[in-house]
């Protein structure tokens, strides 16, 4: 029995997911890189535990054949999450309400539209969530970010 590989359409869309985030980190800046790194990486190891979780469940699909965690839901994770995280903080500079509605705008986009245009590419669409509960799941991690963020700030005794 021969193994499935992804196809090359989902190979070269986990590389772009993974570099391009990454990448634009070469913009924040040196001070906020380091100030906002042990948040990133925070949310990062919290959401592969997510990952494992809805991959057990079966909350989404992914259309190569196989199921592979590390091939599917792991550039997920890896990529955007920590660079995106690490934006969000930046820009909302202490500021919850606007951090709040940054992340509500970001995790509506991704629930409510990227995820049918990935569908329609064939890459993965939601298996036992609707888009409100996968909303849901994106977004309540925002709070506990902003809460590590500002513990950690605290701790290091940042100033906005």
């Amino acid at each position: 029995m021969a193994k499935r590989k992804a196809t090359k359409r989902h190979k070269i869309f986990n590389l772009l997911l993974i570099v391009i985030p990454w990448l634009s980190l070469l913009f924040i800046g040196k001070r906020d890189f380091k100030r906002y790194s042990f948040s990133g990486i925070f949310i990062v190891i919290f959401e592969i535990m997510n990952h494992l979780y809805g991959h057990k469940r079966n909350w989404w699909k992914f259309y190569d054949k196989k199921k592979s965690f590390v091939r599917d839901e792991l550039p997920f994770s890896v990529g955007p999450y920590a660079p995106i995280s690490m934006w969000l903080l930046k820009i909302s500079e202490g500021n919850f309400k606007k951090f709040v509605l940054l992340n509500l705008i970001a995790d509506g986009a991704f629930a409510f539209f990227i995820i049918d245009v990935l569908k329609k590419f064939k890459i993965v669409s939601l298996g036992r969530l609707n888009h409100i509960q996968f909303f849901v799941y994106l977004h309540y991690k925002a709070y506990l970010l902003y809460g590590v963020q500002y513990l950690f700030d605290k701790i290091r005794r940042y100033r906005y």
